[in-house]
């Protein structure tokens, strides 16, 4: 039986499972939107609670520059600092801004005014963005005071030094530019080594895999047989995503979309290619289903950097990211979306994927023993 003929055979068994494939097809569409809508690491319209014990034009001048932030909302005006407590405890507010009766009054004297703010630290990526935010206002706030306070005298403020900030690579800082690109990664290591595996634990449960057991074919032959069907369905899977990522979420893309493409090529190579060593470790679809989400799905979320960078992990799990594939594509990816950077920059991912799936197909090919019937 030569390659073309089970490239042919593959293809058959594949048109007579339709829902099978377009599943395959349609759920990581449906990923994509999940993941792209439901994950976002944006901190907007916070939702404040304002106990305003001074009541003066000084407080209100306060309570404006936090709303007129774009980053909280004022939403609740407790009574008392209990109630705001209770706010904070019942999840109706992030954040408490305290203002005290005196705050006007020291502000008139030149003193310091204490202020409080009470944050929801459940969430501690959350809340030390909000406290960031809280901060900034404030300073820019203190800083109003004073030029009013010395206008007033007849007195100029000095100017002091100025801070130009200007954010390369995603300049409206949003997390969707971040995310999608790096889901990318995520989904086509879901479901391409899954349909793969279970293509070749289907024959062993059915027995037909006897055939190629008894036939002349060599093992690198019936893998190849595998992978490129599979191969092909998985890169199709890819351009998929990339257009509907790209498009629907209108994510800048400034790099090379011939790069882009050419590894997203290696990268499903690879995928399929664990799909394939997969079956050749397990003898049910059940088994090969379990497996298959154990080794791809949950360590290319986890250790991929998709959500947390990997420069912030211990420096032993930094090590053990290298053993996932979608650690090299998601850079790639990333890379090429949000820096536009060429291949003097990616090849050594790249060259790292080629690696990984030449490894992957020798062990695959070593481990697949034909038998005599």
């Amino acid at each position: 039986m030569s390659l073309r003929a089970l490239i042919v055979k593959e293809c058959r068994e594949i048109q007579r499972d339709p829902i099978t494939l377009g599943i395959a097809m349609l759920l990581p569409l449906v990923l994509l939107f999940l993941f792209g809508y439901g994950i976002s690491l944006d901190v907007e319209d916070v939702a404040l609670a304002v106990y305003d014990e001074d009541r003066t034009p000084d407080s209100a001048r306060l309570v404006e520059a936090f709303s007129a932030s774009g980053y909280f909302r004022v939403q609740h005006t407790p009574t008392s600092l209990a109630q705001a407590g209770a706010l904070l405890d019942r999840g109706e507010a992030t954040v408490a801004l305290v203002i005290p009766a005196d705050f006007s009054k020291e502000l008139a004297a030149d003193r310091q005014a204490l202020l409080q703010i009470l944050i929801d630290g459940s969430f501690s990526a959350t809340a030390l963005i909000v406290s960031n935010y809280a901060l900034a206002i404030v300073n820019r706030y203190n800083h109003d005071v004073v030029q009013r306070s010395l206008a007033h005298k007849g007195l100029r403020a000095p100017q002091g030094a100025q801070l130009v900030t200007r954010v390369w690579y995603n300049a409206p800082m949003k997390s969707v530019n971040y995310i999608v690109p790096g889901l990318f990664a995520v989904l086509l290591m879901a479901f391409p080594p899954m349909l793969t595996a279970l293509s070749i634990v289907r024959e062993k449960e059915r027995g037909t895999i006897e055939q190629i057991y008894v036939s002349p074919i060599t093992p690198p032959t019936f893998i190849l047989g595998k992978i490129i069907p599979y191969g092909a369905i998985a890169f199709l899977e890819m351009l998929l995503i990339l257009a509907v990522g790209t498009l629907w979420f209108e994510i800048p893309f400034r790099g090379s979309l011939t790069l882009l493409l050419g590894a997203s090529l290696i990268y499903v190579l690879v995928t399929v290619g664990i799909g394939v060593f997969v079956s050749t470790v397990t003898r049910s679809q059940v088994g090969a289903v379990f497996l298959s989400l154990v080794v791809t799905l949950m360590p290319s979320i986890l250790f991929s950097g998709f959500l947390f960078p990997i420069a912030t992990m211990p420096y032993m799990l930094q090590l053990y990211t290298y053993a996932f594939p979608a650690r090299y594509f998601n850079d790639i990816s990333r890379d090429l979306y949000l820096k536009g950077v060429g291949i003097d920059y990616i090849w050594w991912n790249a060259l790292l994927l080629a690696l990984y799936a030449a490894v992957l197909f020798a062990l695959a090919s070593l481990r697949f023993k034909k038998k005599v019937a």
